[in-house]
C-alpha cells in the first residue's frame, strides 16, 4: 500500500471498517490502536487522513473508544465517525453507518455483546439516517457520488447480499445517481456492475484474512472481478472518469476498470 500510495500521490485513505479484530477496542487506551493501525501503516505516503467507518465487529467493543478525539490525538491521521460526508469538490464520499441495519445482530446475537449506545431505538435511528443520506445526496452538486459502508449490497462472497440495505438503502443510491457503493465485510476483493441501475458495488475486504475459495454464484456478465485473497485498491477521480485499481497484498495489480460520466462508456483500462 505505501509504495502504491506513494506512486499516485494519494490524498487520503479509506477504511471500510472492521478496523480492529476481533471486537473492537476495549477503551481508548487499547494497545490495539497501536498494534493495528499506528504501527502497521508507517510508509510517508500512509500519513495522510484515514476517512473510517465502523464495521460490526467494532460494534462488539467500545464504539466511543474509536469515535473518541482522543485518538486523533494519539495519531492525527485518524478519523472516525457514525456517518458523515467526505467533499473531495469533484467528488463526495458518503459514509453509512450500515451495522445497525442488519436485524440478526439485534435478533440473534449469539455469543457476541454488541455496543447500541447512541444506536437506540434502532428504527428511529436508520430511519433518520436514510432521510439524512437522500437529502444530502440529492442536494449534492459534485460530479462524482460515492457511497461507503461496511456491510455488502451485492457481493458474490461468503456473507452474500444484505437484504436490509438492498431494501431500505439501494432504492436511495438509485434515486440520486449513485455511481458506485464501496464496503468491506465480505474477505475479498470484488466487483459487480448492476445491470439494471449502472451502479458500481465494489468490495474491499481483503486488508486481513481472506476466505480462501468462498464465492458463490453470480452473473458473469455483472461480476467483473472476484479475487479470494488479501489486497487492497485505489481511485483516482477526474472530472470526466474514475480509474480502479485492484492490488494483491505485494501490489500485483489484479483488475482495472474506468467509470466514465457518459455511463455508456466504462471499460478496462
Amino acid at each position: 500500500m505505501g509504495i502504491v500510495g506513494e506512486k499516485l500521490d494519494i490524498d487520503f485513505v479509506i477504511s471500510t471498517g472492521d478496523n480492529f479484530y476481533e471486537d473492537g477496542l476495549k477503551g481508548v487506551d487499547d494497545p490495539a490502536f497501536y498494534q493495528s493501525f499506528v504501527d502497521m501503516y508507517t510508509a510517508p505516503s500512509l500519513q495522510k487522513t484515514w476517512y473510517t467507518v465502523l464495521g460490526n465487529h467494532d460494534y462488539r467493543g467500545d464504539v466511543g473508544a474509536q469515535l473518541s478525539p482522543i485518538l486523533k490525538q494519539k495519531d492525527s491521521r485518524w478519523l472516525c465517525m457514525r456517518s458523515f460526508i467526505l467533499d473531495g469538490e469533484i467528488v463526495e464520499f458518503f459514509f453509512v453507518d450500515t451495522t445497525p441495519f442488519v436485524e440478526e445482530y439485534f435478533t440473534d446475537p449469539g455469543e457476541h455483546t454488541y455496543d447500541w449506545e447512541g444506536v437506540l431505538p434502532r428504527l428511529a435511528y436508520h430511519s433518520e439516517l436514510l432521510k439524512d443520506v437522500d437529502l444530502a445526496l440529492a442536494q449534492s452538486k459534485a460530479k462524482w457520488k460515492m457511497v461507503v459502508g461496511h456491510h455488502t449490497i451485492n457481493s458474490a462472497g461468503h456473507h452474500g447480499n444484505t437484504e436490509e440495505l438492498k431494501q431500505l438503502l439501494v432504492p436511495i443510491l438509485e434515486a440520486n445517481d449513485v455511481d458506485a457503493y464501496i464496503n468491506g465485510h465480505d474477505h475479498c476483493l470484488q466487483h459487480i456492475i448492476d445491470n439494471n441501475s449502472g451502479i458500481h458495488f465494489i468490495t474491499s475486504g481483503g486488508g486481513s484474512k481472506a476466505w480462501s475459495g468462498d464465492v458463490k454464484p453470480w452473473k458473469l456478465e455483472e461480476l467483473k472481478l472476484y479475487y479470494d485473497g488479501q489486497g487492497f485498491m485505489s481511485m483516482q477521480i477526474t472530472k470526466s472518469k474514475a480509474d480502479i485499481i485492484f492490488y494483491d497484498a505485494f501490489g500485483k495489480v489484479l483488475h482495472t476498470w474506468s467509470i466514465s460520466k457518459d455511463r455508456s462508456v466504462a471499460a478496462w483500462i
